[in-house]
């Protein structure tokens, strides 16, 4: 749906869309095996460092990166890109996207309560739960890859 020349989506907050980028941009990296750095992706990708070290934080304790200490320290994936889904990486930091949805009507109109429960709420969350559990940080760097590529053209005339 397009409103006023944007686009709409689902809305996930800056922590989310900030740890998605930041573990396309290690998984982009994965396969050198080096360890990278906040301040790395910070400059990258031009996000506050101080707001992506409470982002680490978070996706440390969802067990989607290990840290490493020392002078060559930093961050690594968990697992290889392909298997770790978009669902994971929000997961560890959308708390409030996967919670459960509250009581609207139960007391007094219970019959409405289950309905948009069952017809709405619960079936929009499989629905979600479903899609971002099917994508991987594999899948977001391929399709980046594509809009790399498209950019890449030069026209001479």
């Amino acid at each position: 749906m397009i409103c006023k020349g944007r686009l709409n989506y689902m809305r996930i907050s800056a922590k989310g869309r900030y740890a998605l980028a930041a573990t396309i941009s290690m998984a982009e990296n994965y396969s050198n095996g080096e360890n990278i750095t906040v301040i790395s992706i910070s400059e990258k990708l031009g996000i506050s460092k101080i707001y992506l070290e409470q982002v680490f934080s978070l996706l440390k304790r969802g067990g989607i990166v290990n840290s490493i200490k020392g002078a060559q320290g930093g961050y690594q994936l968990a697992r290889m890109p392909s298997q770790i889904t978009v669902l994971e990486v929000l997961k560890a930091v959308e708390f409030s996207l996967f919670e459960p949805t509250e009581e609207t009507v139960q007391s007094k109109a219970p019959e409405f309560e289950a309905a948009m429960r069952f017809s709405v709420f619960d079936a929009l969350d499989r629905a979600v739960r479903n899609t971002l559990g099917q994508i991987t940080l594999y899948d977001l760097i391929t399709e980046a890859e594509k809009h790399k590529a498209d950019q890449g053209f030069m026209f001479f005339i």
